[in-house]
């Protein structure tokens, strides 16, 4: 941005104000309703949560939405810690809530969901803590559970706690509230002609099977008054056979137009593991892949409308609001992976905005820890603990960092705090073992965010000196006060016969290089990397067959990122499970099955069998000097997320 520019002059459109009811929202982005587990047992906010909703706040968002609230716990709680707002002693954590948010700079919203007969039944997210009944429009026998049809007078009791529940919200300070009537939770299900066979006045057409939720609005707005801003998340299309397809969610949309003041336009169901991918989108679709659904129906209704779906870009946000597809933007994993991406946006400072990997950690997350964290952001979950501000040093070190990912952040926040820093790279460019993963086609975000690395680390203070290895001999030369250790971690080879052959490439060679290869090409080894590189292989061309010794492939990779590999990753190679490989010969490789040996024919054969550290090396280096950090693969090998936590905390610690 030019020195004297306004600020919002880089993306005009997409930082003028909006009025939605009564608020005048300072710019056209939302912080998408998120529900991390970082609530107590009771449902009631916790210490962690009001300090990761009021980040959001200070970044810059109009608005910081809360996700997921259940309006009717004994019926409608769909994960296993959700806010309820019928549980005595919810008010106090609410009003904290909004107050952060407020302090923050930015207006307070919450979605106020029920999750339909998934309160019932095992979910993702809610397979510990069902409620007794599972209730839908319609009864049915699920894999999960039986489902009872909902009874009429258990309708009219949920609706009436929808506008207990707006009007509680109202009362702790929220400024909005969203209703959620997609992703495959209860109005979702009874607005679908599959999953709704009712006979009643709740079934049949589509103005019958949208009439809880017609109701369900009115309640709200009788509790809430005229002018308080009503939200509404809507599907553009359900994209499955139990849904709605797009021209009956645009219907859907005509019917609440006049009774809400923002419909948010989503898509997909959350239960499905597929379309799990599709709602969020994962990196194998484009930025923006559901932003034509609200496009769709901006042109049906007389009300704003906000998109979703993996936007992390403010110049594709830019666009999407001058060209008249939606009227706000709505960013849930983006603000994740920077909190202050608003505020960067309107300085000027796109090119510092850390990108969203789109890999799912954070749900992953949730769902194992009851925590949240991100990929590219050591901070995300710790707010209430590690300030944002980086200390200074107390006392000016001379820190010498042996390159990789790790090592890359290490150096960026040590010189921050006012250390001398040197960060040496064996290699010609800086990235280590991003440079390789960032390879294939659909790691656009991986290799946005290595451009983003390396152009911090040119702006840091830090020295940084190429082609050059840390050895016992330059740690001598350099009498470093500290050393990091971050040297990663070598391609592992198994005692494989003939796996020395030279038809025989590594993983990370072939990931750089797939022009070595010949048409048909076997992969050793089925975890994340073996999965991957099929994927892109097959995209090159290649045919790929995986052979994995256990019984399935990326076995340890996110439940959620993994639901959007597989379907890639089937369309893409021959999947040999099961199978240990026996020898590599020429002209293929033999594997031994239950059934016995067999030869897979190969022109080229990638082994991508995992890495090893080098804990000797790691030894020798650490010995010369009094203070050592080890991190990143050289400690242990791990994922970016181990190899940011640890340059990170590591660098405040010196």
């Amino acid at each position: 941005m030019e020195k004297n520019a306004l600020p919002g002059a880089c993306y005009p459109h997409l930082f003028a104000p909006i009025r939605i009811g009564n608020l005048r929202l300072k710019n056209r982005i939302i912080a998408a309703p998120t529900s991390p587990s970082m609530v107590t047992t009771q449902g009631h906010m916790t210490p962690e949560m009001l300090a990761y909703l009021e980040e959001k706040a200070w970044g810059g968002a109009a608005v910081v939405t809360y996700g997921e609230a259940i309006v009717h716990s004994a019926t409608g709680k769909s994960h296993n810690k959700q806010i309820q707002l019928d549980s005595f002693g919810v008010r106090q954590g609410l009003a904290e809530a909004a107050k952060r948010i407020h302090n923050g700079g930015a207006y307070a919203n919450i979605q106020l969901s029920h999750g339909g007969k998934y309160g019932g039944l095992a979910s993702v997210g809610g397979e510990q803590d069902c409620c007794a009944v599972a209730y839908g429009p319609s009864a049915e026998t699920t894999p999960q559970g039986e489902v009872q049809e909902m009874p009429v007078s258990m309708i009219y009791e949920i609706v009436d706690a929808y506008g207990k529940a707006a009007k509680l919200c109202k009362d702790c300070g929220f400024d909005m509230v969203q209703v959620h009537a997609a992703h495959g939770w209860l109005f979702s299900q009874f607005l679908s002609p599959v999953q709704n066979r009712r006979k009643d006045a709740f079934g049949g057409c589509l103005e019958n099977r949208a009439r809880f939720l017609l109701l369900a609005l009115d309640a709200v707005r009788a509790a809430v008054g005229k002018g308080f801003p009503i939200e509404i998340r809507l599907s553009g299309d359900d994209l499955s056979e139990n849904g709605l397809n797009q021209a009956e969610c645009i219907q859907v949309a005509k019917l609440v137009s006049g009774k809400v003041d923002l419909i948010n336009v989503s898509c997909g169901n959350h239960e499905d593991p597929a379309l799990f991918c599709r709602t969020h989108p994962s990196a194998f679709y484009p930025h923006g892949v559901n932003v034509g659904f609200a496009a769709a129906i901006r042109k049906e209704v007389n009300v704003p409308v906000a998109c979703v779906g993996a936007l992390n870009d403010p110049k594709q946000m830019e666009e999407i609001i001058a060209s008249g597809q939606s009227d706000c933007v709505e960013l849930g994993r983006a603000l994740l992976a920077d909190p202050r991406l608003p505020n960067k946006a309107r300085l000027g400072r796109g090119e510092d905005i850390t990108p969203c990997l789109r890999c799912f950690e954070c749900f992953a997350e949730t769902s194992k820890s009851e925590t949240v964290k991100c990929t590219v952001n050591p901070r995300m979950g710790e707010q209430l603990w590690v300030p944002e501000a980086l200390p200074s040093a107390k006392r000016r070190k001379r820190v010498l960092v042996a390159g990789g990912p790790a090592g890359m952040e290490a150096a960026i926040v040590a010189a921050a705090r006012g250390h001398e820093v040197i960060l040496a790279e064996k290699n010609d460019h800086l990235g280590g073992n991003l440079v390789p993963a960032g390879a294939p086609y659909f790691k656009e975000d991986l290799r946005s965010f290595l451009e983003l690395m390396q152009r911090r680390v040119k702006a840091s203070s830090a020295k940084v000196l190429l082609n050059t290895r840390v050895t016992p001999q330059l740690i001598a030369q350099f009498r470093p006060d500290a050393l990091v250790v971050a040297i990663g971690a070598e391609s592992l080879r198994p005692p494989i016969p003939g796996l020395d052959s030279p038809n025989v490439v590594m993983a990370v060679d072939a990931e750089l290089h797939p022009e070595k290869l010949g048409k048909r090409v076997v992969i050793i080894g089925g975890g994340l990397v073996g999965a991957e590189l099929a994927v892109s292989l097959a995209a090159e061309g290649h045919g790929c067959t995986v052979v994995e010794m256990r019984s399935a492939v990326a076995m340890d990779v996110s439940p959620f990122y993994r639901g959007g590999l597989m379907p890639q990753l089937e369309k893409a190679a021959t999947l040999r499970t099961g199978a240990a490989v026996c020898r590599v010969e020429q002209d293929g490789v033999v594997i031994r099955t239950e059934s016995g040996e067999e030869k897979l024919p190969a022109d080229s054969v990638v082994c991508a069998a995992g890495f090893r550290p080098d804990y000797g090396q790691v030894d020798v280096l650490c010995a010369q000097v009094a203070e050592s950090y080890v991190i990143g693969d050289c400690q242990r090998v791990g994922q970016i997320y181990q190899a940011m936590n640890q340059g990170y905390f590591t660098a405040r610690r010196i």
